[in-house]
């Protein structure tokens, strides 16, 4: 139940917070009327038709000031890793064998037997 409420609440201050000028318009639809004769700044002059529009103006720019502040702090926060690392190439040369080299190694030479020694093996003795 915990966990429910949890997410539900995560969920709405994450759209809450994209959303905020959907919520900038219906909270002055909600409440234009009072908006109009209270809040309004163009209320000394009634030929303008203002209805509070000047209030909502001002609202939805503090609003997309916030958002912009927002991206900004969240683009500071983000870490850019960058990995750069240089191609490695394999480089494969020739063997090259010098004559002079070559009669300084010495000769192979077969040295197994195959014989055994009897003395040191004893198969084992049927009873």
């Amino acid at each position: 139940m915990l966990n429910r409420c949890l997410a539900i609440l995560l969920l709405v201050a994450l759209i809450g917070s994209s959303l905020s000028r959907v919520f900038v318009y219906a909270g002055f639809e909600a409440n234009q009327s009072y908006i109009a004769k209270v809040l309004c700044e163009n209320k000394s002059r009634p030929w303008m038709h203002c209805n509070g529009r000047c209030y909502l103006m001002k609202k939805l720019k503090e609003a997309t000031e916030k958002e912009k502040k927002q991206q900004e702090r969240d683009n500071l926060n983000r870490v850019v890793t960058s990995f750069f690392q240089e191609p490695f190439r394999m480089v494969f040369t020739d063997a090259t064998v010098l004559q002079a080299q070559q009669a300084a190694f010495p000769s192979y030479r077969y040295c197994y037997s195959s014989s055994f020694i009897e003395t040191i093996f004893r198969p084992p003795k049927t009873v």
